[in-house]
This record gives structure tokens, C-alpha cells and sequence, in this order.
């Protein structure tokens, strides 16, 4: 009989999280899509979805004058949008990032519901599906930014 091969430990990436396999077949895949994801997302979020609320265009301001809250909710809705749009493309924020827009998703998908009678009410849910793949493809880039966040304490 012989004696059991030793175990390695998983390989660890920086910040002790576990390092990715971007060099297997399925890895590598699951890598370019959520990186071809997250650059389309970056462009229609910051584009289509921030710049029209941070000119103060008037069809956004006609939506938020019909939401309630005023000109300042509009831009901090637009606001909010470009920050995610720029840290999907830092990748220790793309989790993290990708998490946080799934929640102005949502909270995007509620007004659609409450105020404008669900008229456009899954277009939020259509953005929110590919955000969804990559805050599960870079879910290890959350403890990356949690590492790093408790170092520089």
C-alpha cells in the first residue's frame, strides 16, 4: 500500500481569497463574460442611464417630477448610476458594484410598479440579470475589498 498523496492547500490570490482559475476552459469563459458584461453595462448605465438624469434632461426630469422627490433625487439617481458604472470597470469593486446596482435595480422596478403603473417595469429587471452574473462571477472580489478595507485600518 502506499502512503496518500499530500494535499495542497487551494491556491490563494491576494488578499487571502481564493485565487481564480482564469486558465481552465469554463473559468476563462465565465471571466470574458462577465468582463464583455461589465464593460457593456458601464456604457448603457453611465450612458443611457446616468447622463440624461446629470444634464437634466427633460424627459428624466419629467419622470422624477412624476416620482415626487425633486430635481436633487434625480441626480443623486444619476449620480449613483455613473459610480457604478466606473467601479464595474475597477476590478476589486465589480462585485461589490455589481451587488449595489442590483439594488437601485430594484428599487427602480418598485417605482416603475408604484408610480408609473408598471410601464417600463422590466427594464430595470433586464439590467439587473446580467449584473446579477457578474456579482456571482466576481462574488471573490468582495472579500478582496473586505481584505483590503480592514488592512488599511
Amino acid at each position: 500500500m502506499s502512503a496518500p498523496a499530500p494535499r495542497t492547500p487551494a491556491p490563494v490570490g491576494p488578499a487571502g481569497a481564493p485565487a481564480t482559475d482564469h486558465g481552465s476552459g469554463t473559468g476563462r469563459r465565465a471571466h470574458l463574460t462577465a468582463l464583455t458584461l461589465q464593460v457593456l453595462l458601464a456604457l448603457f448605465l453611465g450612458g443611457a442611464g446616468a447622463l440624461p438624469k446629470l444634464i437634466g434632461h427633460s424627459s428624466a426630469a419629467e419622470s422624477f417630477d412624476r416620482i415626487g422627490f425633486g430635481d436633487w433625487f434625480m441626480y443623486a439617481v444619476g449620480a449613483l448610476e455613473l459610480a457604478g458604472a466606473v467601479a464595474l470597470l475597477i476590478p476589486v469593486l465589480s462585485g461589490a458594484a455589481a451587488l449595489a446596482l442590483i439594488g437601485l435595480m430594484a428599487g427602480a422596478f418598485v417605482t416603475q410598479v408604484t408610480v408609473f403603473d408598471g410601464q417600463y417595469a422590466f427594464t430595470p429587471v433586464l439590467v439587473a440579470l446580467p449584473l446579477a452574473v457578474v456579482a456571482r462571477v466576481r462574488r471573490h472580489r468582495n472579500a478582496e475589498l473586505v481584505a483590503l478595507l480592514l488592512r488599511r485600518r
